[in-house]
């Protein structure tokens, strides 16, 4: 893992290809196979044929190691929904909005692969996760599923949840809420993000963003595109299946819901977009976009964090059996939990480094934990070198 890093290396594997347990070989060609059978030429897709083949999970009011599962409805002219994840404990639980991948076209929440990814994610950062069921291409273009998931935040600042499950309402902590997704779902959690940053909200205070993977692109063939042309599970010649079937009809990779910050990009980043942590793999052909889209939110003033995995394909999080499909729930967690806000210490923890030619007498490192409200300490603070510091999970940080 490299965090904050304002010139990363890139995460090259030390093999030419990547070394995965059998198990995870023969779901990954099933998985290529069914996209490969479904998707047509002519950029539509067979969905009665991926009815049949997506196997799905249905929801549980009865908690499946540690989790139950309910499916709210929050539009049901577009079939917008989502599945609701709750631990079996926990109070004032923070929200993850929770975006699934498949390249805008395949997959949805009840898919069994995504049931089972979501539930990890909510038994191991005990949060609430809703998993939304946005409309999908080529039947419906950019920018529906962005307008969808802006919707989902409309419907819990609306305190929509307090009907749908007053139980779960009665959990949510929505000062702590994150959006999360992995691939096509990591890219709608950016331009939702920006989309929350530029409203006027009751409720809901976005605290952060995961992208796993985020499926960005551009019309330039990059580096990583060209050598893993022909990756496990998403090659050059699949993303661009995607792209056709998603963008605008006559617009090029470049445009901005593909490229965020190419050229066709417009305007500035909205100050309250929230910090990002962004996750790449050694073995995924979209790793230098991915690079981009973290380096450009560095250049822009965003706080940013990067996840690097050098031996990891895309969706490796799939796969229960791969060793750091484990080890991202842990930064996950870690992310979510230094950036919430715990009602019973609203606080920002701040360090100030060493200097031997301070003149105020302070030449040593020292912590604080300041409350939200002391404007005037935290200005002070700043203005004295110290640097935005959250104490990892686990740690407590004291005065």
């Amino acid at each position: 893992m490299t965090e904050n890093d304002p010139s990363p290396a890139k995460p090259r594997p030390a093999a030419a290809s990547p070394k995965l347990p059998w198990k995870t070989r023969i779901s990954v060609a099933a998985l290529s196979a069914v996209t490969d059978l479904c998707r047509r030429s002519n950029g539509s897709l067979n969905r009665s044929l991926l009815s049949l083949l997506d196997v799905r999970s249905p929801a549980s009011a009865t908690p499946v190691r540690g989790v139950r599962t309910a499916d709210v409805t929050v539009d049901s002219s577009r079939n917008l929904w989502f599945r609701l994840f709750v631990p079996s404990s926990g109070e004032s639980l923070p929200v993850i909005v929770f975006f699934h991948g498949g390249g805008f076209a395949f997959l949805s929440p009840d898919s069994r692969i995504y049931n089972a990814v979501c539930s990890r994610i909510c038994r191991k950062t005990q949060a609430l996760v809703l998993s939304v069921n946005y409309r999908r291409s080529p039947e419906h273009r950019y920018p529906a599923p962005y307008e969808d998931g802006a919707d989902v935040l409309r419907f819990l600042d609306g305190n929509g949840l307090a009907t749908a499950d007053a139980a779960a309402a009665g959990l949510a902590d929505l000062s702590s809420c994150f959006l999360a997704g992995d691939s096509a779902g990591a890219n709608i959690v950016h331009h939702v993000g920006r989309r929350w940053a530029a409203g006027a909200w009751e409720r809901i205070r976005l605290a952060g963003m995961v992208l796993i993977q985020p499926f960005f692109g551009g019309e330039e063939r990059t580096e990583a595109e060209i050598r893993l042309a022909k990756a496990p599970l998403l090659s050059m010649e699949r993303t661009d299946w995607m792209w056709r079937a998603f963008l605008p009809e006559g617009a090029d990779r470049d445009h901005e819901a593909a490229n965020p910050f190419g050229p066709r990009a417009e305007g500035e980043l909205e100050a309250a977009l929230p910090e990002a942590m962004v996750v790449v793999g050694g073995f995924d052909l979209l790793q230098d976009w991915q690079m981009r889209y973290y380096e450009g939110l560095r250049a822009r003033g965003k706080a940013a964090r990067l996840v690097e995995y050098p031996e990891a394909i895309h969706a490796f999080y799939f796969f229960p059996e791969i060793k750091e499909s484990a080890i991202v729930l842990e930064e996950i967690k870690g992310f979510i939990d230094g950036l919430r806000l715990f009602p019973q210490r609203n606080c920002l923890s701040l360090r100030l480094a060493a200097d031997e030619n301070r003149d105020d007498g302070m030449d040593g490192v020292y912590s604080f934990v300041l409350s939200a409200g002391e404007k005037d300490v935290k200005d002070w603070a700043l203005s004295h070198g110290a640097a935005c510091h959250r104490p990892k999970p686990h740690c407590s940080v004291e005065a």
